[in-house]
């Protein structure tokens, strides 16, 4: 057991003794078992006399002995301490050879202790909105655009916005034709913004057989920094001109995308917008709760998860800028600001580990599951996805996780008090974009 001990709000730090009579014994024990599996040359597997085992493992089992030791004696203390540590303790182990006693220290941070939490007395916000008719054609009109069928126009035709035009073109800065700059017949769909700030602009109003020079200013923080902020002229000539033709809002349409009728698909679309309507406003009461947790709820805070969470943001910034050369690449980290959201994650992350652990909130191998497909449903290749998961169980706990906290979350709002507010959607989806 620990024979001193130091405790600073949640940190401690608290000194052992394992005796060399009882880590011989330990270590003996560890070699017994060693010697049930390894073959030696004159020997039969299972009868290598134990000073043998000593001269070839005897470190190894010292070091597996120590750990188990040590780790006997700091499940004691935790259990008649009745604390839970925060992460995985610091060893000092200085000094010790085989054959003396070990003396050693042990540092390490416990997890606080939720105070209680009176959800009734705080209030957030439910937003509310009334659906709009104009997003369902809107959404109809997506629907005809997506099973439009693009059909080639005869020469008098004018390119127009929305069009696909099929066209060569050369790119020359200062005169001279640079890498990357050519192409042979390449459908471009007009007003994508596929192509550099103006370029498609100058093709729309063009016909089948024109011949042209497009003049235009590469971005400043283009990717390829020889052509970055530089003038260019682009020769043009246009093949084809093709022009989306839109199937009729009918029946059939609405066959094709699984509704018997048009009122049927557009009963289907207002459901999925108010669905969305309701998850938007179901993020926003989400954020508002956890800002009055961060703010309302006072808790010591481990200094070695803070320290954890912060490292993480950090090598997750380096990883992102490193190779990275767009206007976003400007922002530069600060600590200060940084650490303080290390913290607020961290603090959020056991009030809501605690508190739904307390009320029983559970994830369920059907919540796993679907979290899983809708992610995958994100990527051209699903099976890669569950190929991920089956093989990388710390990604699957990092998902389980992150189910768990949002079902705490949403438990935690069936117990607050909502006010509603009635917004205009564009207000509801632009605030729920922003977290």
């Amino acid at each position: 057991m620990f024979k001193k001990e130091k405790i600073k709000d949640l940190h401690y730090s608290v000194e052992g003794l394992i005796s060399a009579i009882d880590l011989q014994a330990e270590a003996d024990k560890i070699l017994t078992e060693y010697g049930k599996k390894v073959k030696m040359p004159g020997f039969r597997q299972g009868k290598v006399p134990l000073s043998i085992l000593r001269k070839k493992y005897n470190a190894s089992a010292y070091g597996e002995a120590i750990d188990k030791l040590m780790n006997r004696d700091l499940e004691a203390y935790v259990a008649d301490k009745k604390i839970r540590l925060a992460g995985t303790p610091k060893v000092d182990l200085a000094g010790w050879e085989i054959g003396q006693n070990a003396e050693y220290t042990l540092e390490f941070d416990i997890l606080p202790t939720l105070p209680a939490v009176d959800l009734e007395k705080f209030t957030v916000t439910k937003k509310t909105t009334t659906l709009d008719e104009a997003e369902v054609e809107k959404s109809l009109e997506n629907i005809r655009k997506s099973r439009s069928v693009a059909e080639k126009q005869d020469a008098k035709y004018k390119a127009a916005d929305g069009d696909v035009a099929v066209i060569d073109f050369k790119g020359f800065a200062n005169d001279v034709a640079f890498e990357g700059g050519e192409a042979k017949k390449h459908h471009l769909i007009l007003g994508s913004g596929a192509f550099i700030p103006g370029f498609e602009e100058q093709i729309i109003g063009h016909k089948v057989g024109d011949k042209f020079d497009v003049n235009v200013t590469f971005p400043k923080n283009y990717h390829a920094s020889n052509l970055a902020g530089q003038d260019a002229r682009f020769e043009v000539y246009v093949h084809e001109v093709r022009k989306h033709i839109l199937p009729e809002l009918n029946d059939d349409l609405a066959k094709q995308v699984g509704h018997e009728t048009v009122d049927a698909l557009r009963e289907h679309i207002r459901k999925v917008i108010n669905e969305q309507y309701e998850d938007a406003s179901k993020r926003e009461m989400r954020n508002e709760l956890l800002d009055i947790l961060a703010d309302k709820i006072k808790l010591e805070l481990p200094e070695t998860l803070v320290e954890q969470e912060y490292n993480m943001a950090k090598s997750e910034f380096d990883r992102s800028h490193a190779n990275c050369h767009d206007e976003k690449c400007d922002h530069k980290w600060d600590e200060k600001s940084e650490r303080k959201d290390a913290e607020r994650r961290v603090k959020l992350g056991l009030i809501l580990a605690e508190w739904g652990t307390q009320n029983k909130v559970e994830v369920t191998r059907d919540d796993l599951q679907q979290a899983i497909w809708a992610e995958a449903a994100r990527y051209p290749d699903p099976k890669q996805v569950f190929e991920f998961y089956n093989q990388n169980q710390n990604a699957l706990a990092m998902l389980r996780g992150m189910i768990f906290e949002r079902k705490a979350l949403d438990a935690m709002l069936t117990h607050v008090k909502t006010k509603e507010k009635s917004v205009p959607a564009e207000e509801l989806f632009k605030q729920a974009s922003v977290r």
